[in-house]
């Protein structure tokens, strides 16, 4: 009994906050829309005539590449400028670029090449959104308010998600997938507005020489915490496995027209859920050692990958989803709070963005080649590779001492 009043006191005080209440709403909505967005996607690419794995391949990575490359830019922009209006303003023109992609799909006129230049054009605003979103909420808590506040807006996202994959697997078996690309475009365009209008405080003019000046102090910030160095190194393995599974080799090992899109959405909707079970778990608890917590579940959660490798019945594969689910979002509430504790302010968004540029820098490459591997060497067999490299790096990382001891009180 005591757990939900304990919830429901931590929640409370979360929304006294200015902007906790709108940046909640936001998240959901957006990932109402972000969770039909993969399915419909990757159905849609498969329904265009002689589209094949290279070309979903084509498709699903088109937005990793420019991405990374203007990454760092996004840092720099976000800890000059408002990170809220950086936010809203990516949403917004982001809406209008998904909403291209579903008329082509509605209208009868798709092409691999219209996807994969939306998808590009995405890419660039990703750069722009990523840092700056990971720097609204500490703008909006207290530092010891930070693990509960990323664990709500977690669970909240999650429950968007899982909604939009459910529906985004019977939008798109019933209708077309361009209708659920539609609605993705329009809750992009209602959580921009929102996010858009949160009331910040004005961030302080920064005296810089200029935007390489500014890269190089946020690379000595980076650099100069090993734990920080080896999560990055190690996501760059576990991020190319886990999107080529998720961006590709998902929707190949469900093809069937008819059913697959309702297997894979119900796939996806399995790891929502864990990753809500998960976002209850840390609300609930700070563990000692997160870090390291953190990699021991990863290193588990390949079951996923191997139980959709060996065919296992589908309702065996929603259980491992679930399960991955939970460490996904213990480890990115676990990380996200340690960056948010550990690294000072005026250089945040420059250090999350080396973060990501490192953990999702090679990425895309998986995503472009795991539809023609999986051509050649079959579906399995890359599911087996994916799985054996999240292992494989998941236990490397237990072996630096800052990953380990890592505390966030």
């Amino acid at each position: 009994m005591a757990y939900p009043y304990l919830v429901r006191a931590q929640l409370k005080e979360l929304r006294s906050h200015s902007g906790f209440t709108m940046l909640a709403s936001s998240r959901f909505i957006s990932n109402i829309g972000n969770g039909m967005s993969p399915i419909a996607l990757a159905y849609g690419v498969l329904s265009i005539k002689g589209a094949d794995g290279g070309d979903l391949s084509l498709v699903m990575s088109a937005r990793f590449f420019p991405m990374v490359a203007f990454m760092l830019f996004g840092g720099v922009f976000a800890d000059r400028f408002q990170r809220n209006r950086i936010v809203g303003g990516s949403d917004i023109l982001g809406s209008f670029l998904a909403g291209t992609s579903a008329i082509s799909l509605i209208a009868g006129f798709p092409h691999v090449w219209l996807l994969v230049v939306m998808g590009g054009l995405f890419g660039v605003l990703n750069a722009l959104w990523w840092p700056a979103m990971s720097g609204v909420l500490p703008e909006i808590l207290p530092k010891e308010k930070l693990q509960e506040g990323n664990a709500v807006i977690g669970l909240v996202t999650n429950i968007g998600y899982i909604t939009g994959t459910l529906l985004g697997g019977i939008i798109v078996a019933t209708f077309s997938a361009g209708w659920g690309l539609l609605v993705d475009a329009i809750s992009f365009f209602i959580a921009g507005v929102i996010v858009w209008n949160l009331d910040l405080p004005a961030k302080s003019k920064i005296e810089s020489p200029g935007i390489f000046h500014d890269l190089v102090i946020g690379w000595r910030e980076f650099i100069s915490r090993s734990w920080v160095v080896t999560m990055v190194f190690t996501f760059a393995i576990i991020n190319m496995a886990f999107e080529s599974m998720l961006q590709v080799l998902g929707p190949l090992n469900f093809s069937d027209p008819e059913s697959g899109p309702r297997y894979w959405s119900l796939n996806l909707a399995g790891m929502t859920a864990g990753m809500m079970l998960g976002g209850i778990i840390v609300l609930k608890k700070k563990f000692r050692r997160p870090l390291f917590l953190s990699m021991i579940l990863i290193a588990v959660s390949v079951i996923w990958d191997f139980s959709l490798a060996l065919k296992l019945p589908l309702p065996i594969c929603i259980i491992a989803a679930i399960f991955s689910g939970i460490t996904v979002e213990f480890f990115m509430v676990s990380w996200n709070t340690s960056m948010q504790t550990h690294i000072p302010e005026e250089s945040f968004s420059r250090v999350n963005a080396y973060d990501a540029l490192g953990s999702y820098g090679i990425a895309p490459i998986g995503i472009v080649i795991a539809g023609p591997l999986a051509a050649h060497f079959g579906v399995s067999t890359i599911l087996f590779a994916t799985g054996t490299l999240t292992l494989i790096a998941s236990c490397a990382s237990l072996a630096v001492k800052s990953v380990r001891n890592l505390t966030n009180t």
